[in-house]
């Protein structure tokens, strides 16, 4: 079969999707079930990007394409196509756009991560919170742990699946005359690669003096990249937004991402979405107010940043999970691991990451 352009804008296109459906070996299949359509061999147009660019290659479906094809019937020349070939063309492009997509999500590997803030209270309890980590099954499932800043230290390399030990902040300025910091130098020294930033309760939440703001936190985030460390980056909104509705949510985690869409790495870092009324509180958002927040903020992502990024970054839910809630929320398409408080203490932080490494599977 020879494929011919109308423009070279036409062949970029669809060689683009050609070029990113053929990353898996699924493809193969759909091609072959494309040229075994064709009733003969036939030299054919593909239709041109404007038959199809009004839609995101995500969102397109098989009435659109047939839309498209009878009103850009103009642009198919050749032999002879059959109305077989043109549905095969259809199925393709359905077919690569549905497979790019589920491409992305499978690639988001889940990510749980054990937020210990100030506990415990005595370093002899250490070693049954690593425990805990350690039982996790790290096979499925990125993991990692943020001691208090005097128990990392002795922590750091206590694991044994790969989870990793995780500050729960650092200073943007290194080593030097600054009382009371931490530095990401001292923390490679230990062996640690990743680092937690802007968790709301550093950001002023629940009385404590704000120790971060947008400005700070967008300084760290380059900080911890240029040392070649990957950060657990924390974004959310308070009960008081939260009432207005979903648009007054996402107004707000646009505030706080606008400084770093041009930073975000989805190597280097995972957003934590914290809906900070229900952090501490028991209170949980719904799973379907969960997938509708974090899809916002994928969005948001994609439109500011990149699709690539948006696909690829993994966005996790930090308000109160716990081994009941987190198959449920497991299974929202884009809540992609959790950051937990108060479970992460006991036992039970193992089967939430059973539970999404099981849904994600």
């Amino acid at each position: 079969v020879e494929f011919k352009f109308s423009t070279e804008k036409d062949q970029h296109f669809w060689c683009g999707i050609a070029s990113l459906s053929c990353r898996s070996m699924a493809l193969n299949m759909i091609v072959f079930f494309v040229l075994a359509s064709c009733n003969r061999a036939v030299a054919f147009q593909l239709p041109t990007v404007k038959a199809v660019a009004n839609s995101r290659i995500g969102h397109l479906d098989p009435v659109s394409l047939k839309g498209a094809q009878k009103n850009q019937g103009a642009s198919f020349v050749g032999v002879s196509v059959s109305s077989g070939c043109l549905r095969g063309i259809a199925a393709f492009a359905v077919a690569a756009a549905m497979l790019a997509s589920h491409t992305a999500r499978q690639a988001r590997k889940p990510v749980v991560g054990g937020n210990w803030k100030c506990n415990p209270d005595s370093m002899s309890k250490l070693d049954g919170l690593v425990a805990n980590i350690n039982a996790c099954d790290t096979s499925q499932c990125d993991v990692y742990f943020c001691p208090s800043p005097l128990h990392v230290a002795y922590c750091a390399d206590k694991t044994t699946n790969g989870a990793k030990c995780t500050p729960q902040n650092c200073n943007f300025t290194g080593c030097g005359a600054y009382t009371g910091e931490m530095s990401v130098e001292q923390m490679k020294d230990l062996g640690i690669s990743q680092v937690l930033i802007g968790h709301s309760e550093r950001r002023g939440e629940f009385g404590i003096f704000p120790m971060d703001d947008n400005n700070s936190l967008t300084t760290k985030l380059k900080y911890i990249q240029d040392a070649g460390m990957s950060c657990v980056y924390c974004i959310g909104e308070p009960l008081s937004i939260r009432e207005k509705g979903l648009k007054d949510v996402l107004a707000e985690m646009h505030v706080q991402l606008t400084p770093i869409y041009s930073l975000l790495d989805p190597s280097s870092v995972v957003i934590a979405y914290e809906p900070v009324w229900a952090i501490g509180t028991g209170v949980t958002a719904t799973p379907e107010d969960a997938q509708a927040t974090h899809k916002g903020i994928r969005d948001l992502i994609a439109e500011h940043a990149s699709a690539e990024v948006a696909e690829g970054i993994r966005i996790q839910y930090g308000g109160s999970a716990n081994a009941a809630n987190a198959p449920d929320l497991s299974a929202q398409p884009d809540i992609d691991g959790f950051l937990v408080g108060g479970a992460s203490l006991k036992p039970e932080f193992k089967e939430i990451v059973a539970a999404i490494s099981k849904a994600k599977a």
